[in-house]
């Protein structure tokens, strides 16, 4: 029998940016995709803590987290529904610079949020230029909708993986799955690779 197939119907429009990983779709806007209410941060009480594995802490307020070195950066984004956005704008300073003089033997990190949120990733993943804690969007401050005061930014992985509202990060030993992680999706998250779900 053969299939009916109303004129004019293509199907899904296909984007065939090489920049565009396999199953993504380009949007213009900024999707806002969250697991709970969105946590509204006074910024006299902000803190950013690191943790190593040893219990050494390293803290910022946020006039010091401001007065530290940062970054202008461009990069695409892709979320594990599918969507993507390229060339996106951010300042922010770099996971590098925040664990610069840090002695750790830790391979994995967990990231803590404002509101209960965790995600976790390997240490590797946050360094060398691949991660930044950002609080400027689009050359203003990041909006409270889109993880501000301030998020992690991790381009390479899926975007939950770039925890929104971050108030700090454990570096760890072993891995622990984060709050997304638990509940089945994939615990690395590359969208080359469409990592999306624990079984992918």
């Amino acid at each position: 029998m053969a299939g009916i197939v109303s004129p004019g119907f293509f199907g899904r429009r296909r984007d065939a940016s090489p920049r565009l990983p396999p199953g993504q779709y380009l949007v213009r806007d900024f999707p806002v995709l969250s697991a709970g209410p969105t946590p509204r941060v006074n910024l006299d009480t902000w803190e950013f803590r690191i943790a190593t594995e040893t219990g050494e802490k390293r803290t910022w307020d946020w006039p010091a987290f401001q007065a530290l070195p940062a970054d202008d950066v461009t990069v695409d984004l892709h979320c594990v529904t599918k969507w993507s956005k390229l060339a996106t704008s951010w300042r922010g300073v770099s996971v590098d610079t925040l664990l610069d003089g840090i002695e750790t033997d830790a391979e994995y990190a967990l990231v803590h949020a404002f509101g209960g949120y965790t995600t976790n990733l390997p240490l590797a993943d946050l360094r060398g230029g691949k991660a930044w804690v950002a609080y400027g969007y689009d050359g203003a401050d990041l909006t409270p909708e889109h993880g501000g005061p301030a998020r992690l930014l991790v381009p390479h992985l899926y975007l939950w993986k770039s925890a929104k509202w971050v108030r700090g990060i454990d570096l760890r030993r072993t891995d622990e799955r984060g709050f997304w992680e638990q509940l089945g999706y994939h615990n690395y998250g590359d969208p080359w690779l469409e990592q999306r779900y624990s079984a992918d």
